[in-house]
């Protein structure tokens, strides 16, 4: 079987050609991504003009609501590296039963990941969150509980459908539960169309009922779309087979934690910023949401690039491995270049559109320089993290990951913000943003020349002897 994906027209192996096929398959991911986005910066807006306590409710805990869902989705990433080596390599037979067992280790992680989200309390009351913004950001915690074992189903399903090379029934996916959510998530947060008005809330009930809405649609497709009957994915069903599954947490596991350590060390600076009021925590939610959006670009690349990584070494085809690794770094560099440049032009309209506050607006728009740097480095780490992913090496990422964003990132951030002797008098949120810079910085250079050793070594593989 070729590596080539399987929605991606042949093109030659040249830089040109293997360009086109990342950006082919990338596009349709990148859609999926940014309306998956969408739906959290609705969320925000939905809030915001509900109340500004609302807004930090949600901040809270959908910072707290997104780090557990990465640990756990991050880990059933190794369906994706798996089944891509078994495409390349041509083992059609191996494929099915792959997904059957991410499947049942979705439903594994789906349990302790339900109780974290039900009963978030006792880490709302480390973090000294405001009672008020406390019992908000629980509700909005405990609404999503109800669905994430159907989060951990799809993302299953989602890194199996990028791997077999299929992303653009994904795109069409979140197309349907980003329609569902926005309409739905507004009516439960103001009581509209008949429902009760649950304020903040409504956005977490809201995000629980369409995750339901998303797996029935997965279902759906893998049973009528004919190009899955080779995988014959459900001929054969297979009980949790406990050689495969320990396959996929060793693989998974580092991946997970890797994604955990990269996503918390960003999203808890709003629960360790919060004692700097709600105006702060929400004005820092304004540029997390422009910061996730904008991370969707490197994000769809280095997606696209694990794929086809992950289906050149399955077929040894190092060479074309190394090709493609470089190609994907050479494009996330260029776009965020790009983005970097447009974001700076178009600052003050899009946090004015974001919050009708003046404080809190005023908050988003002094961390605006610092997502600029943030998110070119932080693309080009996340690229070079995937590929090694795609050559099926996490281990040490994982120990890097900590490294530099819970070592730099979180820690050294926490230190400038509030014991810098520059800022012990006047604590800036700020601190944080300069610790997620360096770290990103220090990360390029770690995974880069990592990247590099692992290039070379496959490259020694294929020489005679």
């Amino acid at each position: 079987m070729s590596a080539a994906v399987a929605e991606t027209p042949a093109t030659p192996v040249t830089p040109a050609g293997i360009a086109r096929q990342l950006l082919h398959h990338a596009w349709p991911v990148l859609i999926a991504q940014v309306l998956s986005i969408v739906m959290m910066i609705a969320d925000t807006i939905i809030a915001g003009r509900y109340g500004t306590a609302d807004l930090a409710g949600i901040a809270i805990g959908s910072s707290f609501y997104v780090s557990v869902v990465m640990l756990l989705t991050g880990t059933l990433q190794a369906v994706a590296p798996t089944v891509a080596h078994h495409y390349g390599a041509g083992r059609t037979e191996e494929i099915g039963p792959a997904l059957q067992q991410g499947l049942w280790l979705a439903l594994m992680l789906a349990l302790p990941g339900t109780l974290a989200l039900a009963f978030p309390q006792t880490l709302l009351q480390l973090a000294s969150v405001p009672a008020d913004v406390a019992v908000k950001a629980g509700a909005y915690l405990q609404a999503t509980a109800y669905g994430l074992p159907a989060v951990l189903l799809y993302r299953t399903f989602y890194a199996f459908n990028n791997a077999v090379g299929r992303p653009r029934a994904l795109m069409a996916i979140s197309a349907i539960v980003t329609s569902a959510h926005v309409p739905l998530a507004w009516s439960l947060t103001n009581g509209a169309l008949g429902l009760p008005e649950l304020g903040g809330t409504g956005c977490g009930v809201s995000t629980a009922i369409v995750s339901w809405l998303a797996v029935g649609c997965g279902l759906v497709y893998l049973l009528r779309n004919p190009a899955y009957r080779r995988y014959r994915i459900f001929a054969k069903w297979q009980a949790p087979r406990p050689r495969a599954l320990a396959g996929l947490l060793r693989l998974g596991v580092p991946m997970g934690l890797s994604t955990f350590i990269d996503i918390t060390s960003f999203t808890l600076i709003a629960i360790f910023v919060a004692r700097l009021g709600a105006e702060t925590v929400a004005g820092h939610r304004v540029i997390a949401n422009l910061t996730g959006l904008i991370y969707m670009v490197p994000l769809a690349l280095s997606i696209s690039t694990l794929v086809l990584v992950g289906q050149a070494a399955g077929a040894h085809d190092w060479l074309r491995a190394r090709a493609t690794a470089r190609i994907g770094l050479a494009l996330a560099g260029g776009f965020a270049l790009l983005i970097g440049v447009v974001l700076w032009l178009v600052r003050e309209p899009v946090v004015t559109y974001s919050t009708t506050d003046p404080a809190v607006r005023a908050v988003a728009i002094g961390l605006v320089f610092y997502l600029c740097l943030y998110q070119g480095f932080d693309g080009l780490q996340t690229v070079a993290a995937h590929a090694l992913r795609g050559y099926k090496v996490t281990l040490l990422p994982m120990v890097l990951h900590t490294l530099c964003f819970w070592g730099i990132g979180l820690s050294g951030g926490y230190w400038l913000s509030f014991h810098a002797p520059w800022r012990v008098a006047a604590p800036s949120v700020s601190g944080f943003w300069e610790g997620c810079v360096l770290a990103t910085m220090v990360a390029t250079v770690l995974f880069g020349s990592l990247l590099v050793v692992v290039m070379r070594r496959n490259a020694v593989r294929r020489r005679p002897g």
